[in-house]
């Protein structure tokens, strides 16, 4: 349940934060850290008003100090986690980059989802995003099955090319593997991180009324 608007939902739909023996509260993205956990939904504007109203102490029964900027460090940690499986899907040769590879896999029906840098020009991206819409209805029609292309586009080129570990990447592709699934996972949940919260949740400004979240 969420500490904030305390719906109930799904664990990969939630963050889940501990407290510190200092007090501070503390991410924990991997759900290992020891300790009564309390739930937040996995969006930045539930965060952060976690934060401001330290619904955490309310949950925990014992004082606690979330930072001001918990919203800022947990989707740090967020961009962390999705560069450090980019780069493991990399080592296990899952991941083509450049346009040109990338429009290779692309055709050879290789490609799983394509990764384009958030300031990549639209006329590349585009080229390649209709090819592999294109590729994907083909193999659909013929195994029946409805295939989403899946994309990426939360990441600069510097991010990526870090990431990958080759200077100017713009395009990628990724081609089938437990590395390239952990690595759309986590770009997944940074996605809804960062998207705009549907709903208003009814937080009181003091943090002595009840509210709780993962």
């Amino acid at each position: 349940m969420c500490a904030v608007t305390r719906a109930k939902l799904p664990p990969e739909e939630l963050i889940r934060f501990v407290r510190a023996p200092d007090g501070s509260i503390v991410p924990d993205l991997g759900c290992r850290l020891p300790g009564r956990g309390v739930w937040v939904t996995n969006n930045r504007d539930q965060v952060a008003v976690a934060a401001r109203t330290n619904v955490f102490a309310r949950s925990l029964k014992q004082t606690a100090a979330p930072s001001p900027d918990l919203a800022d460090l947990v989707e740090d940690l967020m961009v962390r986690r999705c560069r450090d499986a980019l780069s493991l899907a990399t080592k296990a040769g899952l991941v083509t980059a450049g346009f040109t590879k990338t429009d290779v896999a692309v055709g050879r029906g290789e490609a799983v989802a394509l990764i384009h840098a958030s300031d990549a020009a639209e006329d590349g991206r585009g080229k390649l995003d209709r090819k592999f819409k294109a590729v994907l209805a083909a193999i659909g029609e013929e195994t029946g099955k409805i295939i989403p292309p899946r994309t990426v586009t939360d990441f600069t080129s510097t991010e990526l090319s870090l990431a990958i570990g080759r200077s100017h990447v713009v395009h990628a592709a990724l081609t089938k593997g437990g590395a390239a699934e952990l690595f759309l996972k986590e770009a997944e949940r940074l996605k809804r991180y960062r998207s705009i919260s549907k709903t208003e949740a009814a937080v009181p400004s003091s943090p002595g009324l009840d509210t709780e979240r993962v």
